[in-house]
């Protein structure tokens, strides 16, 4: 499992691959400064129309009055890193609810390949950031680097990592600096090794580490890092497992080369490393997700791949019954966890789109759950959202026949798929080619890896229950204009439009609290808004009186905290600027605890309000205690939810298609596959055959109803053993994998600390944007495209993962 490196990176990446002119309209900032704020004013102000006055449709806002304005000013802190060069800040939040932060800034020179050398400096913040230390002397004038970040152990560990760059580049060791008191004092271990990754802690036992070297050793350490034993050398993908299970794959000739994947083999030790187990040969690569182990394997190395699965830690595994695809496709696995998981199959050529398959509670058998999904094969990325505080909720975009890309949601874990609601504050944009097919449509990955004027994708939290922030449009297709930020406080059945035009935003109080700042990369900013009733009604503060080019939104992961910082730096010359951080404490304005009568029951998925079945999905009905919009209190730091379950009757929405069979529009019949039609449904299971015997349904994993519709579903064992894992007896034949991307939660091994909140990619020059999506298109300005972070990552995580895990499992 992915190691607990929280928090969140502020990164600037400055300097361009390529020379760029552009034209400047405010004073020439410091070439270390310069580029990647001009460059983003220059690309985006060629599609921006900014609506700085109100339109129709407007959201309320509801001033701010003075109490509220002197509370708030009362608690604002600021801080200024003075005489700090660094280009880059990477924050960490040591515990939870501690108030502990590390701040580690990092300067490179900008030949770093040909001069070895960068700075760090180390600051430490022990009240939510409101003051900082500088405490860079316990870094004893080593060099951080920021791709490694702070790695930070799991939960109240206290345990802090920094990996430091060796002076000698060619050395084959490393120096680590530790601490067990969050980040009071560090010591330093020289390593036997030099780490190639950031180091991955065992998700319950912080003295447990895993590292990767550079070598592509895997080593580890029982003693938080004091002392390293080899587990085995040329490994390609390693994991932390259940309990003290470490998965990893390895070629059996002990080399490493990348040419060589199909011949790999995944093992296995369940004692740290004294003894190891084959569980498969023949693997491209493998991941490990919820309670599944995948693995990507090559019957004949003349032939394509295929996907195996084992729920049992690789005791057993088999074959997964998709429908079978050429050379040219992929498969990617959008989402596991203990009892599901959510498949993309690219369609042919490049498309930019595929289908959705779901899988039955044993990652077996697959069904047919959305078609024309949208995933660019150019920039590698879907915009597949998880609704956290929901159960059974995702939105996600297809890419139309027409060419334009609509969003859709799910209530019951991709059992059927809707149209987002018009907000009935909203008009339907100019784009729209059809008034009457007028809906909301969310921006999200796909919208940022294309620059667009989208700071951050859709935002949940699992303790802000149904509550969604997210970038959109209204109209017939999501379009290029600029966004607007809409809310919906009933996970994602209606929804309202919060904030015009492009903001950063954030989740504060359990939901009880939301922040969000403006986007506007080319020009300094000074007001904050809030909002205590889910985005229905906004304040604003003046936070400064200074130049504030702002940077980031963040706040303590888990969403519980009443402190937010805003992070930028100001201009003190043309030739010096100084990162800056501004710190609001809400508390001292939420002075008044939340009471009983504060809350009102609410129930979840409430459509047909007065009827029995009203609100189950997935077989049952949660009503939560939810704060009452009108309600001006704080949930505090122990807030839990509170809600109750009651079961329903069985119906057709309890069930999705069964394997083989295929829901068409919106119609919950679920009919033949024609490539299926009047054939024998048979796969092999644990080696024997066995025969699928049914009606076209079978119950959504996870799902609680009991009685009323049962239809007819049997499997049954024949006495007829087809052959095992390397050559199993395929009934659908010719089942081909090209490349599984694994992006799930918790799943990533190329892991970097924190959240970058600033630029995905960023462009020098410009492009001239089309009026809404026509073609799914690489970026033709690649040469100038500036090494960036992934900004797709809320302010509920405490780990970063790179959601290009093309490594993991293709």
């Amino acid at each position: 499992m992915a190691s607990k490196l929280v928090g969140v990176l502020l990164v600037a990446q400055f300097g361009c691959k390529v020379s760029c002119d552009h034209e400047r309209d405010s004073p020439e900032l410091p070439a270390h400064r310069l580029e990647v704020f001009q460059q983003l004013a220059t690309f985006r102000g060629a599609s921006r129309s900014r609506r700085d006055a109100p339109v129709a449709g407007e959201p309320a806002s509801c001033g701010g009055d003075s109490p509220d304005q002197d509370a708030l000013r009362q608690n604002s802190h600021q801080n200024t890193f003075r005489d700090d060069d660094g280009s880059s800040v990477t924050l960490a939040w040591v515990g939870d609810g501690t108030g502990i932060i590390l701040a580690l800034t990092t300067f490179n020179l900008p030949l770093a390949w040909l001069f070895f050398g960068g700075s760090s400096r180390l600051y430490r913040s022990e009240d939510y950031g409101k003051t900082f230390t500088d405490i860079s002397n316990v870094l004893q004038t080593h060099y951080i680097r920021k791709e490694f970040g702070i790695n930070i152990g799991p939960e109240h560990s206290k345990k802090v990592i920094l990996i430091a760059e060796e002076s000698k580049p060619l050395r084959r060791s490393g120096i680590i600096l530790r601490s067990s008191d969050s980040g009071w004092s560090f010591n330093s271990v020289r390593l036997p090794f030099r780490p190639g990754l950031p180091m991955d802690y065992h998700s319950s036992h912080s003295d447990h580490l895993l590292a990767y070297s550079t070598d592509h050793d895997l080593w580890l350490s029982q003693n938080f890092g004091g002392t390293w034993k080899k587990i085995h050398q040329s490994v390609y993908t390693y994991s932390w497992g259940p309990g003290n299970t470490i998965f990893f794959s390895t070629h059996p000739n002990g080399i490493y080369n990348v040419n060589e994947r199909g011949m790999l083999v995944i093992k296995r030790t369940m004692d740290f490393g004294k003894t190891f187990q084959t569980l498969l040969t023949n693997v491209y690569s493998f991941g490990f997700a919820g309670r599944f182990l995948f693995a990507s394997v090559i019957n004949n190395q003349t032939q394509p791949r295929s996907i195996f699965v084992s729920a049992d830690q690789g005791d057993s595994w088999n074959k997964a019954q998709l429908p079978s695809v050429s050379h040219e496709q992929f498969y990617s696995i959008l989402a596991a966890d203990d009892e599901m998981i959510f498949i993309h199959l690219d369609e042919p050529g490049t498309t930019g789109f595929g289908t959705i398959y779901t899988s039955d509670d044993r990652g077996l058998l697959f069904s047919k759950s959305l078609e024309r999904h949208l995933f660019s094969d150019t920039s590698g990325t879907t915009d597949f959202t998880r609704v956290t505080s929901l159960r059974g909720v995702y939105i996600t975009n297809v890419f139309d026949e027409d060419y334009n890309i609509r969003s859709v949601i799910t209530f019951d874990n991709g059992g059927e798929w809707k149209s987002l609601k018009k907000p009935s504050n909203s008009q339907c944009d100019s784009t729209a080619k059809d008034p009457q097919m007028c809906n909301l449509h969310i921006h999200a990955a796909y919208s940022i890896s294309q620059t667009l004027d989208v700071p951050l994708p859709p935002l949940t939290a699992p303790n802000a229950v149904g509550l969604i922030l997210a970038h959109g449009s209204v109209g017939d297709a999501i379009s290029t204009l600029i966004p607007d930020v809409y809310v919906s406080d009933d996970g994602g059945y209606t929804w309202l439009k919060a904030l015009t035009g492009p903001h950063h935003y954030a989740i504060l109080d359990s939901g009880g609290l939301i922040v969000a700042v403006e986007s506007h990369p080319d020009r300094p900013i000074d007001i904050i808004k809030y909002s205590t009733d889910e985005g229905q009604c906004w304040k604003h503060y003046n936070f400064t009186n200074e130049t504030f080019m702002f940077v980031g939104l963040v706040s303590e992961p888990g969403t519980k905290s009443m402190n937010i910082s805003l992070w930028g730096y100001k201009q003190k010359n043309i030739y010096e600027t100084t990162w800056l951080s501004i710190t609001i404490d809400f508390e001292e304005l939420l002075t008044r605890d939340c009471q009983d009568k504060d809350y009102v029951r609410w129930l979840a998925h409430s459509t047909e309000v007065g009827t029995k079945t009203d609100g189950c999905i997935l077989g049952y009905k949660e009503t939560f205690q939810r704060l009452a919009k009108a309600s001006v209190c704080r949930n505090g730091r122990d807030y839990i939810i509170s809600k109750e379950q009651n079961f329903c009757p069985c119906s057709l929405d309890d069930y999705m298609c069964d394997f083989g069979y295929y829901r068409e529009g919106n119609s919950n019949e679920c009919k033949e596959q024609p490539d299926l039609k009047n054939r024998v449904l048979e796969f092999c299971l644990q080696g024997k055959e066995e025969l699928l015997k049914t009606d076209g349904y079978r119950k959504v994993p996870g799902d609680k109803c009991e009685g009323g519709f049962v239809p007819n579903r049997t499997e049954q064992m024949t006495s007829t053993r087809c052959e095992q894992i390397l050559s199993v007896k395929d009934p659908m034949s010719k089942i081909t994998i090209i490349t599984i991307v694994l992006s799930v939660l918790g799943a990533s091994v190329l892991m970097i600390t924190g959240i970058a909140l600033i630029f995905k990619k960023y462009v020098c020059g410009g492009r001239a944007l089309v009026y809404r999506y026509s073609v799914l298109q690489t970026n033709t300005d690649e040469v100038c495209i500036a090494e960036s972070l992934d900004s797709n990552r809320s302010n509920t995580e405490r780990t970063y993962h790179d959601d290009s895990d093309v490594d993991l499992i293709e």
